[in-house]
């Protein structure tokens, strides 16, 4: 007598690891990124001002780096929700 049930519940584990293995479009990765940018552009030339105003120099990282650092970050964290 054949055991059919552990064949469709490996046919289950098979079938939800490759769902897991999904890789996102690249379209829609880079439309994220590009909108995670430009909300974090003006909150990273705020903070930039401020932190040039407090310690009287400007400071090493320029606001655009700091936006496009911010979006590296969260756009990942999305996908993999």
């Amino acid at each position: 007598m054949t055991d059919h049930t552990s064949d469709e519940m490996l046919n289950d584990i098979r079938a939800a690891s490759s769902m897991r293995s999904h890789k996102p479009p690249r379209r829609e990765f880079y439309a994220y990124f590009a909108i995670i940018f430009v909300a974090t552009l003006p909150l990273a030339f705020v903070t930039w001002t401020l932190s040039a105003a407090r310690q009287m120099r400007l400071p090493e990282k320029d606001p655009i780096s700091k936006a496009w650092s911010q979006a590296r970050i969260i756009t990942p964290m999305i996908f993999t929700a």
